[in-house]
């Protein structure tokens, strides 16, 4: 059956988001790494904003489980709500899976950088699609769909009948909206009309009869 419940954030905001958000327009090669980049002070809050959210939920409804992506800005993401939700500890499962889409040659470029660097490669991702292109050495959006079915199969036979909390990024929480919704791969474009996951945003899912029912998406209203 999977999960009775499944919770997706995306992680609050990063020192990278803060670096691309103040450059706008203009070029930007950012010094670190995914492994390298941790949560600002305002992302911080926003995990802390998550954690209340999850203090407040209903009965039965919280979380049981969670799966997380490896990257240090979702891990301290959970760390900062698990905090501030003051629960004891629960399973924590680190799932290389819920990486963010690789970037291969554009990674730690804005877009603008990647024009002056590789304008032939621009020119070709505006030609196929922003979900359907790959970058040199990266991934594309129906890369990650791929990565995130194995993730979700797994998921349903680790998870069975447990409510799960998935802290993770932005292209994983557009990929399993995706998945979840078992749509043919011919749709995959359509959940670009979803974008962008916000920071520190929740997505909830929830089994009736076996299948899943989306109750929210990107929903920040615990950051007001």
């Amino acid at each position: 059956m999977g999960p009775s419940r499944i919770i997706a954030v995306r992680h609050g905001e990063s020192e990278a988001n803060l670096a691309h958000r103040q450059a706008g327009e203009r070029p930007l090669v950012y010094g670190r790494g995914d492994a390298e980049v941790n949560l600002t002070d305002l992302g911080r809050r926003q995990a802390a904003a998550l954690g209340r959210l999850l203090a407040a939920l209903p009965a039965g409804e919280e979380p049981e489980q969670v799966w997380c992506s490896p990257y240090p800005r979702a891990l301290q993401t959970w760390q900062a709500a698990h905090a501030a939700w003051g629960v004891a500890p629960l399973p924590v499962t680190v799932d290389e899976r819920l990486r963010d889409q690789e970037q291969g040659a554009f990674d730690r470029l804005n877009l603008a950088a990647a024009g002056e660097r590789f304008p032939e490669e621009v020119a070709r991702r505006e030609a196929e699609g922003a979900y359907a292109y790959r970058p040199p050495g990266g991934e594309s959006l129906a890369d990650v769909v791929v990565r995130l079915r194995a993730f979700v199969a797994d998921l349903n036979a680790a998870a069975d009948g447990r409510r799960v909390l998935i802290v993770a990024h932005d292209s994983v929480v557009l990929g399993l909206r995706h998945v979840i919704a078992s749509a043919p791969d011919a749709e995959l474009a359509g959940v670009l009309a979803f974008a962008p996951v916000l920071n520190a945003s929740v997505s909830v899912w929830r089994t009736g009869e076996g299948v899943f029912e989306l109750v929210r998406f990107n929903d920040v209203g615990h950051l007001d």
